[in-house]
């Protein structure tokens, strides 16, 4: 593999891994098997897909026996205090391991960001150090942990040395563990985030050194995001020294999280720290990280391994701005998202790079219909991908058939052409049109046309571009195929004037989305129903976006009461999770294909079908156009009575609605962007206005509190007092 000399270097793109297997200051020997078994792991391959490209560069273990072998006094830990010879072996053996440790992790080359993994807590007495002495000064430190594990040779109650290693990183406690080379942290720059089990010599001395501890108490109260901003505040202090992060997984709550040594009950939750994480992605002064008492024989089902490497993820992939940076300079300029980098879903939420959390509502154009991530979608998903994911058509598969005649039994149709995306089957209708046109209607050879309509988006293809009255889509695209022209949206006058013999299909979206969500008049899809009917032209509705519920029944069609001669399905199709899309008719207009017609790799393949089957299962038990009609209705009263200056008209179906903007008093482009700094996420589309489409699985009050936001959103773009009649007239 070559190295390409364009490339962006991200603050952590080379990690070197280095395993402390060592249970020397804990009660039991299972931390030791942690090393390797993440190793064992996918926790490279996951974090190389990200970028970072990541090296085990050792796992060190340590050469005596461990203490709980060695101490059945130190293995009961019910003593108040334990001390002699037995306490002076076991500090020596953690700071002998401790030392080497640090050695390791002083020794690694300037370019690699150590990633240390336990091992007890006790191995952080050499972690830190090391790391100090890579600085030449001792980093900030944000220590998460259920305990302050800042007790001293003479204050522990247990004689667990990992109870021991933050009170001698601060310079405090036994000579040896003390003594380990390298700078003392600054106790200024030091705070534990999460604690909530301590007896009171710890506290005690933290107290007096004057490290802040954020109990599990405040967390609750105030939100682990807002505390961590906070911690990161303090352990940045002096950008030079840079900072690091030690995580003791037992800050988890162990009903997520049981695979440790020493649960408490009442923890962090494992997705709310792994999106708080996510903040030290931007922070180039993050210096080492550390995540300690993982035990492997209490992991059976590898949830905590699974876990930390979500942690690690979280904590060292790139930065949103390093990501946003790398999609300009490697990518075409074909797309001009907005300045936010998505990393993961749920439901109807998005969350950001940066830990935000946005909600969606745009639902990717309509194909996430079912909200991010729907359990049942990502089941099937799953277990079909563990059978058998494609074959090519070459070969039949046993869950094909299926989905088709399901398919065709909720849509009634005949027979349906299973392809990839919304384009492909635009593209197949458009072949069975022509194909149709010359063996069934009889149009004479390389002379059938198809008609659309002004303000269409079918797709991007050059046949498809040449339907487009888009100026953009087609300047540079030329020539086009010929046989394609367009009538005006709405205008049935106009669609039976513009038919000749020679017309074979009008196609037609019953709403256009792209267009800027323009319904036509009542009863029009109706009219143009009975217009091709009288003149033996095909009907071919795309209903990419507007089917599977979107607008308030099945079909968008439904509204006026048509069943098209061809209907075009896609998006919300393949569930969001993958590119699913068909072409349905009867058998009079499907069979004018043959083998060799038409056809695709990846059309109708199994994985493709057990997602499509489940999606139309879906479908049918929930009925979720009669949540759209409902709440769609709902919102566009919100809307229009709000009255605003700069809301020419609101207008849709269902969930499919279009705010059109004045843009004397607000630009859409310039509103989605503030709307996105205040939590939602859509986008403008033609003519100035913005798209609102959220997945069909919101709830009420979560579509009030998005109107909400943006109502006040718009408020703020136009002053009180403005007449929106008279700017208009200026």
């Amino acid at each position: 593999m070559t190295t390409n000399p364009g490339a962006l270097r991200a603050p952590h793109a080379l990690v070197s891994i280095i395993g402390a297997a060592s249970a020397l200051g804990a009660p039991h020997a299972g931390t030791a098997a942690a090393p390797a078994a993440l190793q064992d792991s996918p926790l490279r391959q996951r974090l190389a897909g990200l970028g970072p490209a990541a090296e085990w560069a050792a796992i060190l273990s340590p050469d005596v026996p461990p203490a709980h072998v060695t101490s059945a006094r130190a293995r009961a830990g019910k003593e108040d205090h334990i001390a002699g010879s037995d306490m002076a072996a076991r500090i020596a053996a953690n700071a002998d391991f401790a030392r080497c440790l640090a050695d390791r992790i002083a020794t690694l080359p300037a370019d690699r960001f150590p990633l240390v993994l336990g091992g007890d807590h006790a191995v952080a007495a050499g972690t830190w150090r090391g790391i100090g002495r890579r600085r030449a000064r001792a980093p900030g430190l944000i220590w998460i942990d259920a305990h302050l594990d800042s007790h001293t040779d003479a204050t522990t109650h247990s004689g667990n040395i990992h109870g021991m290693p933050l009170a001698a990183l601060l310079g405090t406690g036994h000579a040896a563990l003390t003594g380990i080379p390298g700078p003392a942290l600054d106790p200024a720059r030091t705070c534990i985030i999460g604690a909530r089990a301590w007896e009171p010599e710890e506290l005690a001395l933290l107290t007096r050194l004057g490290v802040r501890v954020f109990t599990m108490s405040e967390v609750r109260a105030r939100g682990l995001s807002a505390v961590f901003a906070d911690a990161l505040r303090l352990a940045r202090a002096d950008p030079d020294a840079g900072f690091g992060l030690s995580l003791d997984l037992d800050a988890l709550d162990p009903q997520a999280f049981p695979a440790v040594t020493c649960p408490e009950p009442g923890g962090i939750e494992p997705r709310t720290l792994a999106d708080a994480l996510l903040g030290l992605r931007a922070c180039a002064d993050l210096v080492g990280l550390e995540i300690v008492e993982y035990r492997p024989d209490l992991d059976a089902d590898h949830r905590g391994a699974d876990w930390i490497a979500e942690f690690v993820l979280a904590a060292l992939g790139p930065s949103t701005d390093w990501l946003r940076a790398a999609e300009r300079r490697f990518g075409a300029t074909n797309y001009a998202p907005l300045p936010a980098v998505f990393q993961r879903g749920e439901g109807v939420w998005l969350w950001d790079t940066d830990g935000r959390r946005y909600l969606d509502m745009m639902s990717a154009y309509s194909a996430m219909s079912f909200g991010h991530g729907h359990p049942r979608l990502v089941r099937a998903l799953v277990d079909q991908a563990q059978r058998l994911a494609l074959t090519s058509r070459a070969f039949s598969s046993d869950r094909l058939p299926v989905f088709l005649e399901r398919l065709c039994a909720t849509f009634g149709y005949e027979c349906a052409l299973p392809v990839n995306t919304g384009l492909e089957a635009v593209e197949t209708a458009l072949k069975a049109a022509r194909k149709w046109g010359y063996k069934v209607k009889g149009i004479a050879p390389e002379r059938a046309r198809i008609l659309a309509c002004d303000g269409n988006f079918h797709g991007r293809s050059i046949a498809i571009v040449g339907l487009s009255a888009n100026a953009q889509y087609r300047n540079g695209f030329g020539p086009f195929p010929p046989g394609f022209e367009r009538v005006p949206f709405g205008n049935v006058d106009a669609l039976e004037a513009a038919i000749t013999p020679d017309t074979a299909a009008f196609l037609v979206e019953p709403i256009q989305g792209e267009g800027g969500i323009v319904v036509p008049p009542p009863g029009y899809l109706s009219r143009c129903a009975e217009i091709c009917r009288r003149h033996d032209v095909l009907l071919i509705a795309d209903e990419v976006q507007t089917g599977l519920g979107r607008t308030g029944r099945l079909l968008a069609c439904e509204h006026d009461g048509v069943r098209p001669d061809g209907l075009i399905l896609g998006k919300a199709l393949g569930g969001g999770l993958l590119p699913v899309s068909a072409f349905l008719a009867d058998r009079r207009v499907m069979d004018v294909f043959g083998p060799g017609d038409h056809g695709s790799t990846f059309g109708g393949n199994p994985l493709a079908a057990a997602i499509g089957t489940e999606v139309l299962g879906l479908l049918a038990e929930t009925r979720p156009w009669e949540r759209a009609a409902r709440l769609g209705a709902q919102l566009m009263e919100t809307l229009r009575a709000a009255a605003l200056p700069c809301v020419r008209e609101v207008r849709g179906r269902g969930l499919l609605v279009g705010l059109a903007l004045d843009p004397a008093l607000a630009d859409a482009s310039e509103v989605v962007t503030q709307l996105l700094a205040r939590g939602i996420a859509t986008r403008d589309t033609h003519g100035n206005v913005i798209r609102l489409a959220p997945p069909l699985t919101i709830d009420e009050a979560t579509l009030d509190e998005a109107a909400r936001r943006i109502l006040d959103t718009l408020r703020m773009l136009t002053p009180a007092g403005v007449d929106a009649d008279v700017v208009r007239m200026q």
